[in-house]
């Protein structure tokens, strides 16, 4: 490497604003740009538990690690879009069929594009699609939100 090249793993600190989302499920149909990604997190609950005869303080156990939902938003969709028809299918169908989760991988992008942090949301599946509101007064995109669940998180890079 010479002197000016740079690596894009001590790019530090990265723009929140060049992103990816990939669904697995879709095997390869591109459907997934979004205006904001939100819910990447973790949070661990603790049980207080009092010590007998201790009065100086509270001893905090871990008990589970929680998730935020994962919310995406992005420009109304049109109907035949991949991700549409699998919310379609989850939530509008009534269940005639179990339900197909999704490995969602949400990719921060460096300067040139290429991954350079990641989390992978395993068994997602979506809870919640909402529309904003519609406003005569105002000149925005009309924005969807998708809401969803899953079972744990990994940090990938």
């Amino acid at each position: 490497m010479g002197g000016n090249a740079i690596n894009s793993a001590t790019l530090y600190p990265l723009p929140a604003f060049y992103f990816k989302v990939i669904f697995t499920a879709f095997l390869g149909i591109t459907d997934t740009s979004f205006q904001e990604v939100t819910g990447i997190g973790a949070e661990m609950e603790t049980e207080e538990v009092v010590e007998g005869g201790e009065n100086r303080f509270v001893h905090h156990l871990p008990t589970v690690l929680k998730h935020p939902q994962l919310e995406l938003k992005r420009g109304i969709a049109p109907q035949g879009s991949a991700l549409v028809k699998w919310c379609r299918s989850v939530l509008d169908q009534g269940f005639p069929s179990a339900i197909a989760p999704s490995l969602v991988t949400v990719y921060l992008l460096d300067a040139f594009g290429a991954p350079a942090r990641g989390w992978a949301f395993s068994n997602a599946y979506p809870v919640k699609w909402q529309i904003d509101n519609f406003s005569s007064t105002k000149n925005d995109v009309a924005i969807e939100t998708i809401t969803l669940n899953y079972t744990y998180a990994n940090r990938t890079l």
